[in-house]
């Protein structure tokens, strides 16, 4: 016993002495004292930004840090009252036996707690899940929140490709009307191009007021060239806009819309409302013959009757397609037929393409359409308007021509349409058909065939025309098959100027050269035009049969990977030489990201 206490004295005197025995520091170095430079300034300054980056990714780590903690201490909450509560409640079944004895007072009292203890845990966890979700937000937010407007972006990133037999120069969305005839050299050769025009950028802004909804929309893509546009290197196509509108929805079931937008000729698949159009789910973007639609200005004004009826009417922004062959030089041309012809390419002002024609509209086009959905199926009932406007100069055909006499004439067009669209099988097959047809409405079909044409008299004259769609979608959890068939028509409409046809589909056009190769066109490098081939179109028929596959559609988004069939006919009316036929075998492939 003294051995180890000796030894123990010993050991403390020993510590003692050598802690009160001063420490030699090493003596401060001098530092080398010299001019500052721009050199080490800068190494100063890296420095103190490599420390301030530092302290706010302690910070960082700290917020996270107190994030966690706050979790855990819910969830430790959380569990401590689910026990607690479990407790009290086998405390209550145990005194249940014995409840001749105890005091019901007492019963009452134990009873409240237990109920005061389970309502604790349910708001705890109520409270927790809260707290997850706000921080899930936070870390995936799916729209922005700006001065009490929801801002959601969208759209997609695409990668397309698509080939056909006789080239049309045409990219990812086909000319439809254009496909060449036999003749022509483009239909001796095939093409393929790969394109990412069809990406897609989209922005909705909504807020809402005390009984009001406003909504705004943007929308584009890349189908649009610049003057500097080209294949051959950058591929530097700009941007275009294809949706830009505003929208107030009253509570009232008054909806007010305005802007560009689809046509309310096009259907919807819910009422009439806008962000609902039963597009074709196909790669090519000029859609499929048959469909009728167009995206222009229009202001629209709906009515919803307890989601089950809605009426709607729009003015929309009018255009007039003119085609007319046979007509002489003095009687159709951008002096006399002034509907067809702001002036021409290269003059006139303003900002429209001076490569395209553009008619002086009397007034808008007028849509009206009533939709119905009673239970089972959406069905759309709708009639289309439109003033077409020229000026006639009857001096045109003198011996020494005058515009003396020259006077304004309008005609109205217009015509009906109807679809009707079925979900079945559980929401998993879509059927749906629809038609459209009337007198100067070839614009509104997707093939956008001519509206008017002229007689020799210099006197317009309404084409009749004909629209029709039949749609097949199957939709699995990962899959979209669909398929398409529809059709577009143009009539006949013409008269003679001096024993000669003039006008739209004559039989006494000449189509003898539509299946005879000509020479390349200037420098040798253009393709032939094709010479005595008038080859108006009669009718086009598409059938078209394609799928998507999605591997991933989730909270980070969409891919999907799609390819498409399309078999299109062009038939002219007949005329000399015969009724000349152009036919087109398409196929595209596609790989898209959509935005979460």
């Amino acid at each position: 016993m003294k051995r180890p206490l000796a030894l123990a004295l010993a050991v403390l005197i020993t510590t003692s002495v050598v802690a009160q025995t001063p420490s030699e520091s090493p003596k401060p170095k001098t530092a080398r004292h010299s001019s500052s430079t721009p050199v080490s300034k800068t190494l100063q300054d890296m420095k103190e930004a490599i420390s301030a980056q530092q302290q706010q990714i302690q910070q960082l780590q700290q917020q996270i840090q107190s994030r966690d903690q706050a979790i855990q201490q819910l969830q430790q909450q959380v569990g401590q009252a689910q026990s607690t509560a479990q407790q009290a409640q086998e405390t209550a079944n145990a005194a249940v036996p014995k409840a001749e004895d105890l005091d019901k007072q007492y019963m009452g009292s134990l009873q409240h707690d237990v109920a005061d203890l389970t309502t604790v845990s349910g708001n705890t966890v109520n409270e927790l899940q809260e707290a997850q979700k706000r921080i899930s937000g936070l870390e995936s937010p799916l729209a922005i929140h700006y001065k009490g407007i929801t801002i959601t972006p969208g759209g997609f990133l695409a990668a397309e490709t698509v080939w056909r037999p006789h080239a049309t120069l045409g990219d990812i969305n086909t000319p439809l009307n254009s496909i060449p005839f036999s003749g022509a050299g483009q239909a001796r050769q095939s093409e393929f191009y790969g394109s990412g025009r069809q990406s897609r950028i989209s922005m909705l802004a909504q807020g809402k007021l005390a009984n009001v909804n406003a909504t705004a929309y943007v929308e584009g893509d890349f189908l649009s060239a610049g003057v500097t546009s080209n294949n051959n290197q950058s591929n530097s196509y700009t941007f275009r806009q294809r949706q830009l509108w505003g929208q107030a929805a009253f509570s009232n079931g008054w909806t007010f819309t305005g802007g560009q937008m689809w046509s309310l000729v096009m259907e919807t698949r819910v009422g009439l409302d806008n962000r609902t159009e039963a597009l074709p789910m196909q790669i090519d973007a000029q859609y499929t013959a048959g469909l009728s639609w167009t995206r222009q200005y229009g202001f629209r004004v709906t009515k919803n009757f307890h989601n089950k009826a809605w009426i709607g009417l729009s003015v929309e922004d009018p255009q007039t397609l003119l085609t007319v062959s046979g007509a002489p030089s003095s009687t159709c041309g951008s002096s006399t037929c002034g509907n067809f012809l702001i002036g021409g390419p290269g003059t006139g002002g303003g900002l429209y393409n001076l490569n395209a024609n553009y008619s002086s509209n009397a007034s808008p086009d007028f849509v009206v359409k009533a939709a119905f959905q009673p239970g089972w199926g959406h069905y759309e009932i709708f009639a289309v308007g439109s003033d077409f406007r020229e000026r006639i100069y009857p001096g045109a055909l003198l011996t020494t021509p005058t515009a003396a006499g020259a006077f304004n004439r309008s005609i109205w067009g217009g015509g009906f349409g109807a679809n009707a669209r079925w979900l079945v099988a559980q929401k998993k097959v879509e059927f749906g058909v629809h038609y459209f047809g009337g007198n100067g409405v070839g614009r509104y079909g997707n093939a956008t065939l001519p509206d008017v044409t002229v007689y020799g008299d210099g006197a317009e004259h309404l084409i009749r025309a004909h629209q029709g769609l039949a749609s097949l979608e199957f939709h699995p959890s990962k899959w979209d098959f669909y398929l398409y068939g529809g059709g577009e028509y143009a009539g006949r409409q013409y008269s003679f100027y001096k024993g000669k046809p003039v006008g739209y589909g004559a039989p006494g056009f000449d189509n003898t050269g539509c299946g005879v190769e000509t020479l390349p066109g200037t420098g040798g490098f253009l393709p032939g035009g094709l010479s005595k081939c008038a080859g108006q179109t009669r009718a086009l028929l598409e059938a078209t049969t394609g799928f998507w596959y999605k591997p991933y559609n989730g909270p980070k988004g969409r891919f999907q990977l799609g390819m498409q069939y399309s078999y299109l006919t062009r038939n002219a009316w007949s005329g000399k030489g015969g009724d000349p036929e152009a036919i087109e075998n398409m196929i595209f492939t596609s790989f898209r990201y959509y935005l979460p």
